[in-house]
């Protein structure tokens, strides 16, 4: 939808799915707001990448279950909207599905809700002064009062190696396996777009070498899907048969151009007392992801960077920690939880995005956090910890990150319920609805302690040792003064539904004795 405005309240940058849906909830509440997006159509970081056309999110249709937003805990795809036929499930069967049925899904998404994007917009240059002026392609400048970059990482990332020249990049590479026949090819890095490279290779080139300083991480180890996933750890069989690849790990001190036109790559292992090795490789190719591309920002406007430079440093209000009015969707979050929990993806940032519209709501429109009230009575609060716990899907696919916030009374009526509250604004943000409230417990999922081995884990039942439950399981706290003065977790369950006697009634009677000694309650 094309505009003559020069002046808006919000620019947003990238009509990525973050853009696309912190777009939708302005529409929703009639916000000044326009995306601008340098291509001619949205997502268009999906029509190169992933690389080899397959996500890794997951898109499961069948769940046995019809409650929507139980679903979204198992559909990884989908954008939250008001609108329910607007799930990623419709769109393909496939467990890992196409990239460009996402495309698909963005283009409709983008349709349907109505959201106002400028394409064509290619930004050149920000500034602020006292508003930010965008300036694009051809010249044309728009002004806003605040500007929310929700670019994503799509500039590469090539480690300070020297020699790194001669390797080729992952965002750039050839993708025809046959040139790779009898190669001797190594992969620097060690996360899933190496080891889908290595799989896409495995059956042409005559050896593969993995390389990065650090042991590969698994997904099913950590609980973070940015880690390797076990759809693309099929190489891993071909390193321990001793099917002539290797996984190193070990620092590559430089390559060489030799004269025949390959390289000689320079090695110094972690694990074996500083041992070195100089090693010839016909192709050197990078796998080493993306960083934040912030040379669009003058002198005015630059935000500070932090990781390795790959991210802009944010508040816990996704607000650059230097430029006041400039914020952060999608992707770009994960700065706040980083390799941790989801909001490097879209089962996690979808959520952050709606956080974000709902604090720049409280800042600057007066607009309250939503909440809905609870009648004040201990088995009022469990019955609704138990239905968010049960059902809710921001808590769970962002563990320990999100929390959601039960408020008792301060002087008579109702309690309070908050859902899907980043813990870390939850503690810090001015403006939160519950900030003045001396009392209020939080709800959240979280992972406990981490074994060796995850599928050889000894299991206590007895709700004492729910505290040391492995797996994914519900934390109720109760916060004094900014401080944690109770905590009950209910045990992990197999099937994620704490609905049975054993799990519940332990939390019954927690809640009836804690509810018993809140000083605030006026019943």
């Amino acid at each position: 939808m094309q505009t003559a405005k020069q002046h808006y309240e919000y620019l947003i940058i990238g009509a990525g799915p973050a853009g696309l849906q912190l777009g939708h909830h302005f529409e929703q509440e009639n916000r000044d707001y326009l995306i601008l997006e340098k291509a001619e159509t949205p997502g268009a970081f999906f029509a190169r990448f992933p690389r080899h056309r397959k996500l890794i999110s997951i898109n499961k249709v069948y769940t046995g279950c019809d409650d929507p937003e139980h679903n979204l805990r198992y559909d990884w795809n989908s954008l939250l909207s008001a609108h329910d036929d607007l799930r990623f499930t419709r769109y393909s069967q496939a467990y890992f599905p196409p990239a460009d049925d996402f495309r698909r899904y963005l283009k409709d998404y983008a349709e349907t809700t109505g959201v106002n994007v400028r394409y064509g917009a290619e930004v050149r240059r920000v500034s602020k002064n006292g508003v930010f002026a965008v300036e694009m392609d051809g010249g044309d400048v728009l002004t806003c009062d605040r500007l929310v970059v929700a670019t994503g990482l799509w500039k590469p990332y090539r480690p300070a190696i020297p020699g790194i020249e001669h390797a080729e990049d992952y965002t750039e590479m050839q993708m025809d396996p046959a040139r790779m026949a009898n190669k001797r090819v190594l992969i620097v890095g060690k996360a899933n777009s190496a080891f889908e490279t290595a799989d896409a290779l495995t059956g042409h080139a005559a050896l593969i070498h993995l390389c990065s300083p650090h042991p590969v991480k698994f997904a099913w180890q950590s609980h973070f899907v940015g880690h390797l996933r076990a759809v693309n750890n099929n190489f891993l069989d071909t390193y321990q048969l001793k099917s002539q690849n290797a996984v190193l790990d070990a620092d590559i001190e430089r390559i060489e151009q030799r004269e025949d036109g390959g390289l000689l790559v320079h090695v110094r292992f972690s694990h074996a007392m500083g041992q070195r090795r100089v090693a010839p490789y016909d192709h050197v190719i990078t796998c080493t992801g993306f960083r934040f591309d912030d040379t669009i920002f003058d002198e005015t406007c630059k935000p500070a960077l932090c990781i390795y430079d790959k991210f802009p440093e944010q508040t816990s209000a996704y607000e650059s920690t230097n430029v006041a009015g400039l914020f952060f969707a999608g992707t770009l979050t994960q700065m706040r939880d980083y390799k941790k929990t989801m909001s490097g993806f879209v089962h996690g940032f979808r959520y952050n995005v709606l956080a974000l519209q709902r604090i720049l709501g409280q800042k600057f429109h007066d607009a309250p956090w939503p909440s809905r009230e609870v009648a004040v009575r201990p088995e009022a609060f469990a019955e609704a910890i138990l239905a968010r716990v049960n059902n809710g899907s921001g808590i769970f696919l962002q563990p320990g990150y999100l929390a959601d916030v039960l408020v008792p009374p301060l002087n008579g009526g109702g309690a309070r319920y908050y859902e899907d509250v980043p813990v870390d604004y939850l503690k810090e943000g001015e403006t939160a609805s519950w900030r003045h409230h001396p009392t209020f417990y939080t709800v959240t999922l979280e992972y406990g302690p981490k074994h060796a081995d995850p599928f050889n884990i000894p299991r206590d039942p007895s709700p004492e040792a729910a505290p040391e439950a492995a797996y994914l399981h519900p934390i109720i706290r109760r916060y004094e003064a900014g401080h944690v003065t109770a905590e009950h977790h209910i045990h992990d369950d197999l099937e994620n539904q704490w609905t049975t006697p054993d799990l519940v009634d332990p939390f019954m009677a927690f809640m009836e004795a804690d509810f018993a000694a809140l000083p605030t309650v006026q019943v």
